[in-house]
């Protein structure tokens, strides 16, 4: 259960905000009813974060590998549970996913995969990143796509960090 009350989505000030959300989502999820508490916060989030899905030339599917796998290390299940259904749109198999905690050990990820998870893994759990993991992490990627990669990696756990300090739930009534 949430730690705060989801804002009042019927606020006026909240309306184009609530129109823009509906228009790239198709909802307002229990996130963007948590962050409409602040509408300047909530307009620089959709904007980043639609840029990371949307603008980047990042394949949705290495997206979505670095934000199962953040889903994951954080302990963040309403970011998981957002992202299964779009994860395995983009290509991820469920076999994958169910493989993704323990992914050193499995077979069903490639070179790259490998890669992206270890980047994930490094950036999360640690925060500094060893040469070795940038450098393999680099040889699968050009300079555009490395910083994409990370910006995402960055962005997914601000985006866990930010719900599970509040304890958003997607059991959560709406």
């Amino acid at each position: 259960m949430a730690r705060l009350p989801y804002a009042d989505l019927d606020n006026p000030a909240a309306q184009p905000l609530l129109e823009s959300i509906s228009a790239q989502r198709g909802e307002v999820l229990h996130l963007y009813q948590m962050l409409l508490h602040s509408p300047p916060l909530t307009s620089g989030w959709l904007g980043f974060l639609s840029e990371i899905r949307k603008g980047c030339s990042l394949s949705g599917a290495v997206r979505e590998l670095v934000i199962m796998r953040i889903a994951i290390l954080n302990r963040a299940p309403y970011e998981a549970d957002q992202h299964r259904q779009i994860a395995l749109d983009e290509g991820l198999s469920q076999a994958q996913l169910d493989a993704l905690e323990h992914w050193q050990d499995s077979d069903l990820f490639d070179a790259t995969e490998r890669a992206v998870l270890a980047l994930t893994d490094a950036m999360t759990r640690d925060v500094q990143v060893s040469d070795a993991v940038f450098e393999t992490a680099r040889d699968c990627f050009d300079d555009t796509e490395i910083v994409e990669l990370v910006g995402t990696i960055a962005a997914y756990n601000m985006v866990s960090r930010f719900l599970e300090a509040l304890g958003i739930d997607s059991s959560d009534p709406r």
